[in-house]
């Protein structure tokens, strides 16, 4: 099997020289590499493919409220397998159709690129799991994303109706205007 181009013999003589550091299983960076704050997105992108930063990470990405995740949340299309023995700490959530397919946003980040929802998708999705986060996570992602103007109503509107919660989310809309 070849990873990148390398033959594994050729990266295990680097790993032994020190040159190469390996993160995980399969996963190779330079010995000067030290990443950054999204690191940890960037290995669990280039682990679950089809993975999208979810929920309290994708709020942790933005700059959108105060949650701090131990967890990188990804969102999985229903009905797939979710991989299993990762070093990393991760946690799935399912979507359904267009749930998982609206408000991908691609970003290169340092050392790949990351597939994380948009600010309006993530705190409508909040709202969705608000029984497993509380409202209040979810009313802050609202209020200070609002407030640093990470998104605009009809952004908002259109990833509630997509996530169904736009009746839930209507008390607070109406709070914010």
């Amino acid at each position: 099997m070849v990873v990148a181009g390398y033959p594994r013999e050729y990266l295990r003589r680097l790993v032994s020289q020190e040159q190469v550091r390996q993160l995980g299983r399969g996963l190779y960076a330079s010995a000067g590499f030290d990443g950054d704050q999204n690191q940890s997105l960037v290995e669990a992108a280039k682990r679950v493919p089809r993975g999208v930063v979810c929920l309290v990470s994708a709020l942790q990405f933005h700059g959108i409220g105060t949650q701090a995740p131990h967890q990188v949340w990804l969102a999985l299309p229903r009905g797939s397998n979710r991989p299993r023995g990762m070093s990393l700490p991760l946690r799935f959530a399912q979507f359904s159709g267009s749930a998982y397919t609206f408000g991908i946003e691609e970003h290169t980040l340092v050392g790949g690129t990351v597939r994380v929802y948009s600010p309006a998708k993530t705190v409508a999705d909040c709202f969705k799991y608000r029984q497993k986060y509380g409202l209040d996570v979810a009313v802050e992602a609202l209020r200070e994303g609002w407030r640093a103007k990470k998104f605009s109503m009809k952004d908002l509107a259109a990833a509630a109706a997509v996530c169904r919660v736009s009746r839930i989310m209507q008390p607070y809309l109406e709070m914010l205007t």
